[in-house]
């Protein structure tokens, strides 16, 4: 009995395994089937679905280059835009505040020659140098000559060479247009003796420009402001010049230098020079606000030595319109610069303007260059000039008759 349970264990057993297997091999046949229905092998014309810039990508790599360095040239690129962008807007804003400038002086310019109209001036006959639209008589150049109360013999010895007395500076005027005067304010006590003493002088020689400011050594930058607005308001000029008292000028050569420039609207010509800004107190020349200049023994910027210098109308009005508020540094040939400084202006270096005493000035002429100015670096003008300038105007003038065969 029991064997027979044995042989019927064994049976099922077997035919257990059997089913076991068969069912397993139908479970991996079924799913071959069922995978080969649902899920495709991709196709290899995939990998031609390439993007365009994968494609530019491959193309770069074989030619050479690499996406990285592509990466790198379009930044280059957009940085070389912006800078291009910005270059582009600085020269805007540099050609604006060009624009800008001129304006401004012309605008100067108007209003000065409003005023001098409004103010009245005398009527030329000559009708060649009669402006029709203003009827004010046009001239050439106006020449202050800077002089103080104490300056008697100084302002006789010029008299007596370089410029034209009585008839002859009338004609001066009327034919050659150019005015020569003594510029000169007033004393701190109006009407003192130091004023009467100018006034008869004036009566006397009638070649005075009085202006409307009080005289001292450390307001010649005022002096000077109030100089060119009262020049430009009193004659029509195409120039305006200021020298010292204390300096040799030919005229004719300076006003033949001069109209080389009279298209140029705007020139400040003189001797530019650069010197340095003096901090120390106590010396000759202080620079009380040296501080706005930079480090201690820093320089000026270029500017004029104050000897000499001219200026076209335009500046002069300028000056004349905006006197207010141009600011007066201690030295009046700095402040001059100073005014000019961030204007749209020829700064004109002519060397011809600062030439030397004997024999300096005289090897000059001889050579066919004939100086303008001539004064002593070493003493700021001609040395002892009330006894020297006739020997200097003797051996450097230009002759008698210079100014009269001149063509301006």
């Amino acid at each position: 009995m029991s064997k027979n349970r044995e042989q019927s264990s064994r049976s099922s057993s077997v035919i257990s395994q059997k089913w076991t297997l068969l069912l397993c091999l139908g479970s991996f046949c079924a799913g071959l089937f069922f995978t080969n229905r649902m899920w495709t092998v991709p196709e290899f014309k995939g990998l031609a679905r390439t993007t365009a810039i994968e494609a530019e990508s491959l193309k770069l790599v074989s030619e050479g280059c690499d996406p990285k360095a592509l990466q790198e040239k379009y930044v280059k690129g957009e940085i070389e835009d912006i800078l291009g962008e910005v270059s582009r807007s600085q020269n805007a804003i540099q050609t604006l505040d060009k624009t800008i400038s001129n304006l401004e002086v012309e605008l100067a310019a108007a209003r000065a020659v409003q005023e001098s109209i409004l103010s009245g001036s005398p009527l030329s006959e000559d009708f060649n140098k009669t402006d029709q639209s203003s009827g004010r008589t046009k001239y050439l150049m106006v020449v202050g000559i800077n002089t103080a109360f104490s300056s008697r013999k100084r302002r006789d010895s010029i008299r007596a060479t370089w410029m034209p007395q009585g008839e002859k500076r009338k004609k001066l005027e009327e034919e050659k247009g150019i005015i020569i005067r003594f510029v000169i304010g007033h004393s701190a006590t109006v009407g003192g003796i130091l004023d009467r003493a100018i006034e008869a002088e004036d009566r006397k020689h009638g070649d005075f420009l009085r202006l409307d400011h009080v005289e001292g050594y450390l307001e010649l930058s005022a002096k000077t402001k109030k100089y060119f607005a009262t020049a430009v308001s009193s004659w029509d000029a195409e120039f305006y010049i200021k020298v010292d008292d204390d300096v040799h000028v030919n005229i004719a050569t300076l006003g033949e230098t001069l109209i080389r420039h009279r298209k140029k609207p705007r020139i400040y010509i003189g001797c530019m020079k650069s010197g340095p800004v003096l901090a120390q107190k106590g010396v000759r020349y202080h620079e009380p606000e040296y501080w706005k200049f930079g480090e201690t023994g820093n320089k000026y910027f270029r500017h004029a030595t104050g000897q000499l210098y001219a200026v076209s109308k335009d500046l002069a009005s300028y000056i004349s319109v905006n006197q207010h508020v141009l600011h007066k540094y201690a030295n009046e040939d700095v402040s001059m610069g100073a005014w000019f400084i961030g204007l749209d202006v020829d700064h004109i270096d002519d060397r011809r303007l600062c030439c030397g005493t004997p024999p300096d000035c005289e090897w000059k002429a001889q050579a066919g260059n004939v100086c303008v100015a001539s004064f002593d670096w070493t003493c700021s003008g001609i040395c002892r000039s009330v006894d020297r300038i006739k020997e200097v105007h003797r051996r450097c003038g230009e002759g008698e008759n210079a100014v009269w065969k001149a063509a301006f």
